[in-house]
């Protein structure tokens, strides 16, 4: 049996109020199916750096982040292309945006 999902527009939304409550700056740049759209995560620092995180999974099966640009920063043309490239192979893709000064996500967000 299956464990119980939030629906993604819920989840969306969530994450940009965590983003907002703590301190960092947190919008939706596309929305995706608000029942099962994945959901990519850009983050931006004030430099310019940006990091793209996507949904992935635990080993023991927890949700957690990855950094699909990969572990250093790349540019916003660079961000850019993979969110593109992603939006054309998963039109339900939901794409928010989280403006912070160290590229983490906000808290409680695991990134593996």
């Amino acid at each position: 049996m299956s464990e119980p999902r939030l629906k993604s527009g819920l989840r969306a939304s969530a994450m940009i109020r965590t983003a907002n409550g703590s301190g960092r700056s947190g919008m939706v740049l596309r929305r995706g199916d608000g029942d099962a759209g994945a959901i990519l995560l850009v983050l931006r620092d004030r430099a310019g750096r940006t990091t793209v995180l996507t949904q992935t999974r635990t080993r023991d099966g927890e949700a957690a982040w990855s950094r699909g640009t990969g572990e250093e920063p790349v540019s916003e043309a660079d961000a850019d292309a993979y969110v593109a490239r992603q939006v054309a192979r998963d039109p339900d893709l939901w794409v928010l945006e989280i403006e912070g000064p160290d590229l983490q996500p906000p808290p409680g967000m695991v990134i593996v």
